[in-house]
This record gives C-alpha cells, structure tokens and sequence, in this order.
C-alpha cells in the first residue's frame, strides 16, 4: 500500500514555514521536546553502565538483522505452538487485507486500537472505515487527533503539537458541553468515560508491537496506559501488527531492549505497563481473548537488509532522536507527510514509501549528528541521510536550480585555484551592495536578514602573512 501523502521541496518547504509561524505550535513542541530530552538525560545518568548497554544493545540489534530470517521463522514456530495464528504481509495492502477478512469472518463492526505506528503507516484505519467498521483509537493521545482528524505528529507522543486548550475543545465538542481546559484531571475523566465503553462493545481489538520474542514466541507492548490491556483482552479477538524488524533472540535481549526503550522515550526507567502476550486465553484462563493473530509486516522492510540502509532497521521507535533535532523540533511532525517523522522518518520514510516522494526529507537536516548521540543503538542516521542526498542527485531528483547551484559549487570547491578565482570575483561583485551590516541583495534571501560580506582577505592569506596570532 503506497502513502497517499508526500513531501517534495516544495511541499515540506510551505508545510514547515506555516508551522514556524504557528507561536502556539512552537510552543508546544518546545515545551514537550524539553520535556523528553531532560528526562531522557537524567535517566540514562541514573543507569549504571549506561553507554557500555548502549554499545551492547547496537551488536544485539546488528546480529539479529543479519539472521532475521532464522529469528522470523522461530517466533513463527513458538507463537503458533501457543495458540496464536501468525500472518506474513508482503505489503501494507495483505496486511490491511488480513485483518478485513478476520473481522468480516466475526461479523465486526466495532474494533478499538492501541497506539501502532504499523496502523498507522498501512492506514489502517481509513481502510476500516471504508469497509463499514468503526475504529476506535483508546491511547489518549491518538484519541485526541482523531478527534481531530490529524495524522500523529510523533513517534511516542502522537498529540504533543496540541495544547490543552486546543484538546479542551474537541473533548466539549465530542461530549456536547464545555470543558474547562485547566481541569486536565477532568478532561482525562471524560475520556475514560466515553472510551470505556468502547472496549467491552468491540468485536475486535488491535494493536502494534514493541518486539517480538523468537524464543517464546510473546509479543511484548509497552504503554503508559491501561487501554493497552483492555484492547489486547477485553475483545474476544486480537491482532497484531508488527514489523519484522521487531524481532528479539531472547528474554535477555529484550531486558537490555526495555531497559533503554523507555528511558529514551520518556526519561522514565520503566514504562507504566510493559505486558507480555503469549497465544490466546488457556481453557483455564478466566479472561483474554480466544483468537490471537499476529501480523509479521515487512512493505519494504526486508528489501533493506543486506544494503547500506539495514542500520535504519534498529530503530525501536523511542522517539529520542526527534527530541533533539533542530529542524524536528521547529518544523514539527505534519511538515514530514508521513507517520515516521524526524531524523529517523528523514531516512525511513524515503526507503519505505519512495524517495521520489520524499524528495524534501533527506535535505531536512543539519547533520549535526545530535540524533546518533541520542540514539539508544547509536544508529548513524547522518550517513543516511547523505547516502540518500547523494541517491537524490543520481536519480536528479532536485529542482533543477538547486542541482545547477549544487553541481556549480562542486566545481568550484574541487580546486583551489578556482576557490580563489570565484572568492576574488566575488569580492569585487558585492562591492555595489556592501552595507555596514552586510549585504544587502536586491532578492530576497531567507527572511531577509543581510548577509555577510565576505572578508577583505581569506584566512590562509591572513594566515600565511602573519597577521594572525599563530602561537
């Protein structure tokens, strides 16, 4: 299933400068991003041996990619002989496909989800709607933009653009009263009372999946919110959708995978809810669903493995690497065109959904390389994003301007008696528009600031006739 969304140059270009210009967006993504980096920060301080686990979790992550055909056939093997049934989907559209054959199959007409970046990315949810069954979203953040009708905005917090004034007014919308936007213990009050009936009316629950343990065949979720347990047993079915990339070898590699998971994500040292579902409910089991049915997802996944993206595949989807990105944390989630967002949807979203698409998101980074510190698998997520610039230009994906422009500066910069030659040359071009504060251009640059002109002699020159203090 192909994304109906995308972000070309000028696409994301409008989409980031309408958002810059949002005071009320700014800041809520300042006040949540903060938020994230100072508890990630303090958490992973208060972890004893916090980078060596770091380092340990990245060789996991790589050996496990390498054999992920040998780890995807064993979780098959033991979740089946627990009773659940497992599913392989080539692309979103078998995935999307399985779960409309299981709930025509049950008669469905109401399903409630727990947050899943996988439904999200197959949108699974229009596909539901379309075929006459209502889908509820329970995780209260994606409640709330489904509400409003938005896509999520972030990896871990799908809802941090909004503020509780803006929340406050769906929620008095949707409850038909007003509700005061200070009263946030009220307004979650609410949401539970009109949620919870929700889960005992479904005929189906839905979830993602934070890994998948090969050894035991158990799916694992995390959450911060009880409606993860209630969509995962009060429905008599569930599924699951996971992306085959979620794969952990063992109990002991998934207690390294938790230990930094939530500590990334959230600054906390474990999530509220970590649960553990292996097949359905046993004969003597009083509660739990009676069908399981697990997804294995790949729509692209397995094409990358075996390539210089495989890396990308460790993401675990803290979010951590969104927190700290300087263009993330301005142009916000929406600008991306898809539900992976920042550094790491910069590079997945192009190697999933087609990097013609996506022209705009591997050029929407400094390179500062503040998303590989903060990565708990130390992904290089810089790397990629010039391989997939340098793909960009070998497909000539860019304006046409900017490659002339790109191609120009590549000539000049490749010898340096060019590099003094155009220096030199521009020195005397900017004469006519050398200001005390700069440059000012005829054209408009940027936001119109002047820019510096440059410097009456370069630094080798200085340099080299002493001018500089050279001790």
């Amino acid at each position: 299933m192909s994304n109906p969304s995308s972000a070309t140059m000028s696409q994301f270009r409008h989409s980031a400068t309408v958002a810059i210009a949002d005071i009320q967006l700014q800041g809520a993504l300042t006040g949540a991003t903060n938020k994230f980096v100072n508890g990630r920060t303090t958490a992973l301080t208060e972890l004893p041996h916090a980078d060596a686990l770091r380092d340990h979790f990245k060789k996991i992550r790589a050996a496990t990619l390498a054999n992920l055909p040998h780890y995807l056939e064993l979780f098959e093997q033991r979740a089946t002989a627990a009773g659940a049934q497992v599913h392989w989907a080539q692309t979103g559209q078998d995935a999307v496909d399985i779960v409309l054959n299981i709930a025509r199959q049950r008669g469905v007409k109401l399903v409630t989800k727990s947050k899943s970046m996988a439904t999200e990315e197959i949108h699974l949810n229009t596909a539901l709607e379309a075929n006459g069954i209502v889908p509820v979203e329970t995780d209260l953040g994606e409640w709330i933009i489904q509400l409003a009708g938005e896509p999520p905005s972030h990896i871990i917090g799908p809802a941090i653009h909004k503020t509780r004034h803006q929340v406050a007014e769906l929620f008095s919308k949707e409850v038909g009263r007003p509700l005061s936007p200070d009263d946030i213990d009220g307004l979650t009050a609410e949401a539970r009372r009109l949620l919870r009936t929700q889960f005992l009316a479904a005929g189906l629950g839905i979830s993602g999946g934070n890994l998948g343990i090969a050894e035991t065949g158990t799916l694992v979720l995390v959450t911060n919110e009880g409606n993860g347990r209630l969509v995962t047993s009060a429905p008599p079915v569930h599924i699951a959708i996971i992306g085959i990339e979620k794969i952990c070898p063992d109990w002991d590699a998934a207690a390294t995978w938790l230990a930094l998971l939530a500590r990334s994500a959230t600054g906390q040292p474990m999530s509220i809810y970590t649960t553990a579902i292996t097949g359905p409910r046993r004969p003597d089991e009083p509660d739990g669903p009676e069908e399981v049915h697990l997804i294995l997802l790949d729509n692209g996944r397995s094409q990358l493995t075996g390539t210089p993206y495989e890396e990308s595949l460790q993401c675990i989807r803290c979010g951590a690497c969104l927190n700290v990105c300087p263009v993330y944390k301005k142009a916000g989630g929406h600008a991306y065109g898809s539900p992976y967002s920042g550094p790491i949807g910069a590079v997945i979203t192009p190697l999933l959904f087609g990097l013609e698409e996506y022209a705009a998101l591997p050029q929407a980074s400094t390179l500062c390389g503040a998303c590989k510190d903060a990565c708990p698998a130390r992904i290089d997520l810089p790397r990629m994003l010039l391989q997939l610039r340098q793909d960009e230009v070998a497909a000539h994906l860019l304006p046409w301007r900017e490659r002339k422009a790109e191609e120009f500066a590549a000539y000049v910069l490749g010898s340096a008696g060019r590099m003094n030659f155009f220096t030199k040359l521009g020195r005397w071009g900017q004469r006519p528009f050398q200001h005390d504060d700069g440059l000012k251009l005829p054209i408009s640059v940027g936001d119109g600031r002047a820019l510096p002109s440059l410097a009456p002699k370069p630094f080798r020159q200085l340099w080299a006739e002493g001018e500089l203090d050279n001790t």
